[in-house]
């Protein structure tokens, strides 16, 4: 399956005249990395909209932390969580060997987030480039009113994603990236252990499945924060089963479970779980879409050597 989205002021095919292969390496190093490690292309799409999301899609999660100037990576939402870096680091070294100051570390994330996709998923779209990489990462930025917790509900959800110029939607659909990948046991603990004072346990929770959890995340006060699969059914293929998973009340996050308190999102997500083609022609589209996020272009911003130094 490819899909095809326009995406002015981005243009598909951006590098064609200056690096022509400069896709075909993205691909050939991502591909290469999740043989090696599956669970890195969950990494590399999440990178990707940690990335668009905070000061839209600027390479900007990548800097590094500077004396007196900690950056984005050190935020509570990315620190010992996000993962890939040093994939778009083996990309970007072997394009700069070839192209050098004209690939920007932007492009490269939406490059491996849709390849990513394909790989684990087949999904296939064409990535409209021509972003520019920013110069400023600050460590309190993803968590101001930028980057959705894992305890929001459904409100907070779509205001979240309409800040950012996408719809409720897009916001289902988005979701489904969380058919691969995995949280830590803290993001959803308090189901388990303390969700209210009448129910310590979630009950929109499926009790057989909070019992798996258990056994995975044991008391909090007792564990080194471990991590499980978003879905434990098909954790390395992105595909329709979380939102088969939420309609046995087997959605892991709070943000997850809240796409099945209302009636419009739960027809959605039924929709979904039965046509998983359906579902994945639409990922293609959001994805596209969250990829124009607030981009740099023309003379903005810059075309960085080194994906976790500005210039």
């Amino acid at each position: 399956m490819s899909i095809i989205v326009s995406s002015a002021p981005l243009q598909v095919g951006f590098y064609k005249p200056t690096c022509p292969r400069a896709e075909v390496i993205v691909r050939k190093v991502v591909y290469k990395a999740l043989y090696q490690n599956p669970g890195l292309g969950a990494g590399l799409i999440r990178l990707h909209f940690h990335d668009c999301f905070v000061r839209g899609c600027d390479a900007s999660v990548l800097i590094d932390s500077t004396p007196g100037n900690p950056s984005e990576k050190e935020s509570i939402t990315n620190a010992n969580s996000l993962r890939g870096f040093e994939v778009i680091d083996a990309v970007k070294a072997e394009i700069e060997a070839v192209c050098p100051e004209t690939v920007s570390c932007a492009d490269i994330v939406a490059f491996a987030a849709r390849d990513s996709a394909y790989i684990l998923g087949g999904i296939n779209y064409a990535v409209p480039a021509g972003r520019r990489d920013g110069r400023v990462s600050h460590k309190d930025e993803p968590t101001q009113n930028n980057l959705p917790a894992p305890s929001f509900n459904l409100q907070q959800l779509q205001d979240n994603f309409a800040r950012k110029g996408l719809s409720l939607d897009d916001m289902v659909t988005l979701s489904g990236a969380h058919s691969i990948g995995r949280a830590h046991c803290a993001a959803f603990s308090n189901r388990l252990y303390s969700f209210n004072a009448t129910n310590p346990q979630d009950p929109s929770l499926d009790p057989a499945f909070a019992t798996i959890l258990k056994t995975k995340c044991p008391s909090p006060t007792n564990n080194p924060n471990p991590t499980v699969p978003l879905d434990f059914t098909t954790p390395y293929r992105l595909d329709n089963k979380y939102y088969q998973n939420l309609q046995y009340s087997r959605g892991l996050l709070t943000s997850d479970e809240s796409l099945m308190t209302s009636a419009s999102t739960v027809a959605t997500v039924s929709n979904f779980a039965r046509q998983g083609e359906v579902w994945a022609d639409k990922f293609a589209g959001a994805m596209v879409r969250m990829g124009l996020i607030d981009v740099l272009t023309g003379s903005d911003g810059e075309i960085r050597k080194n994906c976790r130094v500005i210039n």
